[in-house]
């Protein structure tokens, strides 16, 4: 085996692993808040219901 043929191997599997480890982090801080607007909501949606008092 080459050593450039090593390297582009030891690449690979170090992007695969980065690659696991950042969607390991973005799947533990979960869903990002984000400001929704209640004027473009949908009729049944939870964020014009979570406005009406109830």
């Amino acid at each position: 085996m080459s050593i450039s043929s090593k390297t582009k191997k030891r690449r690979a599997i170090r992007k695969q692993a980065t690659g696991k480890q950042q969607k390991a982090q973005r799947a533990k801080e979960g869903t990002p808040k984000f400001p929704i607007d209640p004027a473009k909501a949908g009729p049944d949606s939870a964020e014009k219901r979570s406005g009406e008092s109830s």
